[in-house]
């Protein structure tokens, strides 16, 4: 991997390595939130799915740009495309960007360069999808409404109803912190040569 620029402004090779690695994040993203739609148990642990299997173009994308506004671009792609799409509501747009900013801050303190600063940036981004299923927490009958206007079966909703306990709840936010954990080692194994060469291990 070639040497990280000392200048910290973004420039325009830095947007297209973003660009790239997002477009990778939200294919891994959008595949996991079909499946989804399987069974609400998968739609509920799919922050969890999500962080496990997307930590290599996170952790790419981070050791590439080590710069400030980097991490929030691939969450503001993320999200635009869903919003664009109809998919995403105002709640998980609130938690991306929220998740965001907190893992823009921890990567500034630990100077960009850091595998355990990184890794942290990362579990705290993926806790950004937990606000696609917050919603029935939040807003339970309004959104049971909703998805049965949307034409979700009968089965689906009453499982979504059924799941959605203050237990499934620790399990919703708990999924994403284990699977960014699992995700930054996944693509730290993978990737390591890469990393060093990078200064981030």
């Amino acid at each position: 991997m070639s040497e990280v620029s000392t200048d910290k402004k973004l420039k325009g090779k830095d947007l297209i390595t973003i660009g790239i690695f997002s477009a990778i994040y939200f294919v891994i993203n959008f595949a996991f939130m079909l499946l989804g739609g399987i069974h609400p148990v998968l739609w509920m642990l799919m922050p969890g799915f999500i962080a496990a299997f997307a930590g290599i173009p996170f952790m790419l994308m981070v050791a590439k740009v080590q710069k400030l506004g980097a991490v929030f671009l691939m969450g503001l792609i993320t999200a635009l495309i869903y919003f664009v799409t109809g998919q995403f509501t105002l709640v998980i747009l609130i938690s991306m960007a929220s998740t965001c900013i907190l893992a823009e801050v921890v990567r500034a303190v630990t100077k960009y360069n850091s595998f355990k600063g990184n890794s942290i940036a990362y579990v705290i981004f993926s806790l950004g999808m937990v606000g696609s299923p917050l919603p029935i927490w939040l807003f339970k009958a309004d959104f049971l409404a909703q998805i049965t206007e949307q034409g979700m079966p009968a089965d689906y909703v009453a499982a979504v109803e059924a799941l959605s306990s203050n237990a499934m709840l620790i399990v919703l936010f708990v999924a994403p912190i284990i699977g960014g954990i699992i995700g930054a080692f996944i693509a730290r194994g993978l990737f390591k040569k890469h990393f060093v060469k990078a200064g981030i291990v």
